[in-house]
């Protein structure tokens, strides 16, 4: 059973989403301010965060900076906040998805399976397994590990970040298309919009490149996509 935390200070959106979710087979543990919400997370295990931005105590994104100096767990973001900078904002500072109120319940049930299913693909492997490595350039990246370096300094990837570099990093030739991109990512079909690719790629090229307005390792094909930068 996955176990999920809700961090929502609405009491009537909490109950309403916490009653939905057991009935469909999930284990919640409801809090209602941000301080709740990191004393639960130090001290218990979660497949999954739902997260309002607007908390008291400490703030959504305070939290959710905080959860990601240690835990790669899903987060999607639940908010009553609409603007696009909000949703920039709060996909930069590492969650997975963001839903805005109100939601329908179906579409979050879907997003949080989809989240879950996702993340399940990055288990971390036996002590035994060999670490296979993958190097471009000044960037290499420990598949089991889950590390990436720059010139041996260790660069802090959100788990999408992580996600786009490796499917460029395996595939050096191939130019790739939003499209493409979001299926392999989000495994989920892409209906055109380039927000979150577009959001994610901005963030990732801020961490991994010398110049972001002027990319090397992936750079833009116009009108296509994107594909990984050569280096002689």
């Amino acid at each position: 059973m996955e176990r999920i935390l809700l961090v929502e200070d609405d009491l009537a959106i909490s109950d309403m989403v916490r009653t939905f979710l057991i009935k469909e087979g999930f284990k919640v543990d409801a809090v209602f301010t941000g301080k709740e919400a990191s004393n639960r997370f130090a001290n218990d295990s979660y497949d999954l965060v739902l997260l309002d931005l607007m908390l008291p105590e400490i703030n959504g994104m305070d939290f959710l900076q905080a959860l990601r100096q240690n835990s790669y767990v899903p987060v999607i973001i639940i908010s009553a906040k609409d603007g696009e900078a909000d949703k920039a904002i709060g996909l930069g500072f590492g969650a997975d998805d963001y839903m805005t109120k109100p939601f329908s319940m179906i579409e979050l049930l879907a997003r949080v399976k989809a989240a879950i299913r996702r993340s399940t693909q990055y288990k971390v492997p036996s002590q035994e397994e060999a670490s296979p490595m993958i190097y471009i350039h000044e960037l290499e990246m420990d598949l089991h590990n889950f590390i990436v370096k720059k010139n041996g300094l260790e660069i802090n990837l959100t788990s999408k970040e992580w996600k786009i570099l490796k499917l460029f990093l395996e595939n050096p030739k191939k130019v790739m298309t939003k499209e493409q991109i979001y299926h392999s990512v989000w495994e989920d079909h892409y209906y055109g919009d380039d927000h979150v690719i577009n959001v994610h790629m901005s963030r990732l090229r801020e961490k991994i490149e010398d110049d972001p307005a002027k990319p090397k390792y992936i750079k833009t094909v116009w009108g296509i996509g994107y594909k990984l930068g050569e280096f002689v």
